[in-house]
């Protein structure tokens, strides 16, 4: 998805650790302790020395390199390095509100509002620090150039589906937005070349959104994926795939976070594909602002 690091300091983005998050599952089991370690308290890891981290994760020396470099460094110094980068970064978000969203039975009401926006925030941030801009540049060119766009997205991803299929309609785009599997895989049942079907899904491995995809790249229309997951089912079937960053509150189900990050895509996508005839997008928006005007 994002750029691989060069070992030259340029991994020292704030989303390195989410990165790091998002890899854990593809990790073997003593690289991923290593990984674990990394997430829970990356300013001790750029503390530590190789031979301590090993210890502390019950692996070796060499195994503590080759996850550096799985994570696309030269060797465990850079590694500390972008790690010691990024906790300054987040010490300083730190002391400028709550340290995450964890929501604690003892939080007033205030702290609910702190936290919640924080990582409302961080969901924005994050995400757009790691948004892949060549894969949104060809999401983009497929959806300008699209004959039919459909997008599917089931529960709280269904609110980002219907978001987008409402944008693209007021640019005169032919499209439609489907929140039932059943519904959607009879209309991409007739999608094709020159066809696009986005779909929507956090985990990226629910299966009312996997099998349209799976139905739409038989049919030889382009798949977009948006998800944040970039080694899920979903990033697996795409063929262009957007990666949101989130890590969400206590209510998880809640998919706050998520869907935050989800629309900050959303209006990337909308905005770009808008500004390719600026002329006809102004005449588009006019148009369906007038429509409903004096309703």
């Amino acid at each position: 998805m994002g750029a691989a690091p060069t070992g030259d300091g340029a991994a020292a983005e704030p989303g390195l650790v989410n990165r790091v998050r998002a890899s854990l599952t593809d990790l073997r089991p003593a690289e991923r302790r290593v990984g674990e370690a990394v997430v829970a308290d990356p300013s001790l890891v750029a503390r530590e020395s190789i031979t301590a981290l090993a210890a502390r994760c019950r692996t070796s020396a060499p195994t503590v390199v080759r996850f550096a470099k799985r994570m696309g460094f030269s060797g465990y110094p850079d590694l500390r390095l972008a790690l010691a980068m990024a906790a300054g970064i987040e010490e300083g978000r730190s002391a400028r509100g709550p340290v995450s969203g964890t929501l604690e039975p003892s939080d007033t009401l205030e702290d609910l509002v702190a936290k919640i926006g924080y990582a409302d925030a961080r969901a924005v941030e994050d995400t757009v620090s790691m948004l892949d801009v060549a894969q949104l540049a060809r999401a983009v060119d497929a959806l300008a150039e699209a004959r039919h766009v459909d997008v599917v997205g089931v529960g709280a991803s269904g609110l980002t589906a219907a978001d987008l299929f409402q944008k693209l309609a007021r640019l005169g785009i032919n499209a439609a937005a489907h929140v039932d599997r059943h519904a959607a895989m009879t209309a991409i049942s007739l999608r094709g070349k020159g066809d696009v079907v986005v779909a929507v899904s956090n985990s990226g491995a629910t299966s009312d959104v996997l099998e349209p995809v799976r139905l739409a790249n038989a049919g030889g229309a382009t798949t977009i994926g948006l998800t944040n997951h970039p080694s899920s089912p979903l990033a697996t079937l795409a063929q262009v795939v957007l990666v949101t960053t989130t890590r969400e509150t206590t209510f998880r189900t809640g998919a706050m976070a998520s869907r935050i990050a989800q629309l900050t895509v959303i209006d990337c996508l909308f905005v770009a594909v808008a500004m390719r005839n600026t002329g006809a997008t102004r005449k588009a928006l006019d148009a369906t602002f007038k429509a409903v005007a004096d309703l």
